[in-house]
């Protein structure tokens, strides 16, 4: 049979609000509760990330990020502790990502810094901290950093091929460094002798 509602058709729909109560007091919450409403925003944050609304997943992280550092007049246990401490990371972890779909480089870096003062080897914010410098053309900086994770993980293929490519594309880089102090100095040798020592990547030992 034909549908109840034709197709562009004009709607007018009626919302009633059964119930509506005040917003708990973040002071007063025990490290139970604290924890599941930080870990609900996060798990909302993650739904629109899923759906590539990524403003709307930042908005739910930073909800779930202030839930978790708020202020309390309870007395947490070091269990409790230490898993605000993971809702913490996995927030951060996740923020950073979508602040990077959104080319919010400084703010990204700024994210996966935080992670890091924390664990120094998170394998997820040392590829988005190494991502974020690779897309703002700090080749030296990144790939350092991807050395490192990738000695965390040496089978994680994505991380093998951003390497890969960061090596390359800062090949390119010095390539075109190297042809442009060439024109200046209208010297070839004088323009490539210096920068050998100067363009030696560093390894970074984590």
């Amino acid at each position: 049979r034909s549908p109840d509602i034709p197709p562009n058709a004009s709607l007018t729909l009626e919302v009633e609000l059964l119930a509506a109560r005040d917003a708990p007091d973040l002071e007063l919450l025990s490290g139970k509760e604290k924890i599941q409403l930080a870990n609900r925003k996060r798990e909302r944050g993650n739904f629109f990330y899923q759906q590539a609304d990524y403003v709307l997943a930042i908005n739910s992280y930073d909800i779930a990020l202030r839930i978790v550092g708020s202020s309390s007049k309870v007395d947490f246990s070091p269990d409790e502790e230490a898993e605000l401490l993971d809702v913490k990371v996995k927030c951060l972890n996740n923020l950073a990502a979508s602040q990077l779909k959104l080319d919010h480089f400084k703010a990204a870096l700024k994210s996966c810094n935080l992670v890091l003062e924390h664990q120094p080897g998170n394998i997820k914010a040392l590829f988005r901290k190494g991502k974020v410098l690779a897309q703002q053309g700090e080749y030296r900086e990144a790939i350092p950093i991807l050395k490192a994770a990738l000695k965390l993980e040496p089978s994680n293929k994505t991380i093998h091929a951003e390497l890969s490519k960061l090596v390359k594309k800062h090949a390119d880089q010095r390539n075109v460094e190297t042809e442009m102090y060439r024109k200046m100095l209208g010297n070839p040798s004088a323009a490539s002798t210096p920068r050998k020592c100067k363009d030696k990547l560093p390894w970074v030992r984590p």
